[in-house]
């Protein structure tokens, strides 16, 4: 482990930004049927292992993995019916979303930093990121939200960390990822940018700390993580 830095008083020189999807709600039951319906009506065979691929990366990356399984070719204009017929029956999923959706410590960390001053921020490769934050009550919580509409190029390339990090005005070294995709765990560390791994990326060895979520995580945690020092075991 690295020698403890110091980090400046004023914690609004830093920032947190959060992976939306697996971070601060989950919507992986919405995706997964939505995928499973298009797979079905296309008969391409489709299950939770396949499902898992998916995780973190774009909507079109996603229908390429599907596609491996497909007994047919598909064109790029067909290809692109296949990704908005998907997302459409995502969108009708997502209608059930409310703030009780929220996953737990969410809401108290992001209090907690922003009482502290941290700036806050989302960075997902999602493009129903607007939908989802506003159907769950956070639309307005968010100093910057950098989505997969003002991206080219989805984790694990750091554009949208990098994004976030600009908007906000704060050097990539100041701003900690939380992440629970082994691929929004590597385009973090690719922005420079310390990651703690949550969930289905914990333990990665990319990852400055891990936690199974944010229930354990506090203010003075991303303080530690900044200063180059976390947890002594490195795990909540």
């Amino acid at each position: 482990m690295s020698s403890c830095g110091r980090v400046n008083a004023n914690c609004s020189d830093y920032a947190v930004i959060f992976d939306l999807d697996g971070v601060i709600v989950s919507t992986d039951d919405c995706h997964y049927r939505a995928w499973k319906r298009l797979a079905d009506e296309e008969c391409i065979p489709f299950d939770a292992e396949i499902n898992n691929r998916l995780r973190g990366v774009s909507r079109m990356e996603s229908l390429e993995i599907i596609l491996e399984k497909s007994p047919r070719v598909y064109s790029d204009d067909q290809k692109q019916v296949l990704a908005e017929r998907k997302n459409g029956y995502y969108r009708e999923l997502l209608q059930s979303l409310s703030p009780s959706d929220v996953l737990p410590g969410a809401l108290e960390l992001i209090t907690a930093l922003k009482e502290r001053g941290f700036r806050v921020a989302i960075g997902s490769s999602s493009r129903n990121c607007p939908i989802i934050l506003e159907r769950i009550g956070l639309k307005s919580v968010f100093d910057v939200v950098v989505d997969g509409n003002c991206i080219s190029r989805s984790k694990p390339d750091p554009e949208v960390f990098m994004k976030a990090a600009e908007k906000l005005g704060i050097p990539p070294k100041r701003c900690v990822v939380i992440e629970d995709a082994e691929a929004g765990v590597e385009a973090a560390a690719r922005a420079g940018m310390p990651v703690i791994a949550v969930g289905a990326a914990a333990g990665s060895p990319l990852a400055a700390l891990s936690a199974q979520d944010l229930t354990t995580i506090t203010a003075d945690t991303i303080i530690r993580v900044l200063a180059g020092c976390p947890d002594s075991a490195d795990t909540l």
